[in-house]
């Protein structure tokens, strides 16, 4: 068990989300960062699907009600614990009784915490995570909540306890320049003026604060339309760059609607979703049609 001292600015369970419900208006949710999550996950030998807890922008405090192997992965944060050598992308011991705290991250917004287990809270629809558009799985972290913890089968041995306090800072330089997202036309291209893609890869874009789980709401140059009017509702994916009347683009999130009505002018390549994922209030992004080989 798990209990919550502080959660930070938002905390929530997260697995690799609700896949298959689409069709009954069900968004997939999940990890933003899939790719952290399932590196914290292996990191203490779990399955990669386990759920663990998703912090935004860190500042969250964490007692071990019982002793655990625990991992953190994805934005690099100060961590303080009771462990010998906590920090991010290593698992650690914690002991009965033990703490961990989280600083803020140097750059990036989510940091995956997973602990040997998984997260066990009661499933919904076939998983654990915490969507913060339809209001299914379990509620957002707050302090005095105590979140179970899955069985454990072969831990390793030679835990440690006993140690005092230590601070250890692992957080890497902020990678230089912007972000960039890769992307492909998107299936409504032919709504925007000629040249619009190329508008968008031109950029920059600032990442607002208007962002969250669902997408990230971008500013920059406005991508004018040739149509007008509005489409009829149609399937939305993850990564789909939506864009509103207001001609600033969206980056939908594993959050996102099942179903949107604004043209989509591009799709972000999946490699580059844990990307988008990360982009925090006043970072700069690009976008490039160059894709992965």
């Amino acid at each position: 068990m798990i209990e919550v001292l502080a959660p930070g600015p938002y905390a929530t369970v997260q697995d690799l989300g609700r896949h298959g419900h689409a069709h009954l208006g069900v968004p997939g949710s999940g990890a933003a960062d899939a790719a952290s999550l399932r590196l914290a996950n292996r990191l203490v030998g779990n399955p990669e699907g386990l759920a663990g807890i998703e912090l935004t922008f860190g500042l969250a405090r964490l007692r071990f009600l019982a002793g655990a192997w625990v991992a953190l992965a994805g934005a690099p944060c100060p961590v303080w614990s009771t462990a010998r050598d906590p920090g991010i992308g290593a698992p650690f011991w914690v002991p009965e009784g033990g703490e961990v705290r989280l600083g803020a991250p140097s750059w990036g917004l989510r940091t995956y915490l997973a602990v040997r287990g998984g997260i066990a809270v009661e499933p919904v629809l076939g998983s654990r995570s915490t969507d913060s558009l339809s209001g299914l799985g379990p509620p957002p972290l707050r302090p005095g909540m105590v979140v179970p913890v899955g069985m454990r089968r072969g831990v390793p041995v030679g835990a440690v306890a006993g140690l005092e306090d230590i601070r250890v800072d692992l957080a890497p330089p902020r990678p230089p320049g912007a972000a960039v997202l890769r992307v492909l036309a998107g299936p409504r291209e032919d709504w925007f003026v000629p040249g619009a893609l190329a508008a968008l890869c031109a950029g920059p874009y600032e990442v607002s604060q208007d962002s969250n789980r669902v997408g990230v709401r971008l500013r920059g140059p406005e991508l004018a339309r040739a149509k007008e009017g509005e489409l009829p509702s149609e399937g939305m994916v993850t990564g789909a760059v939506q864009v509103p009347p207001s001609g600033q683009p969206i980056v939908f999130l594993t959050d996102h609607p099942p179903t949107g009505g604004y043209p989509v002018i591009a799709v972000v390549s999946e490699a580059d979703l844990a990307i988008a994922a990360q982009l925090r209030p006043g970072d700069e992004v690009r976008f490039s049609t160059r894709l992965p080989h």
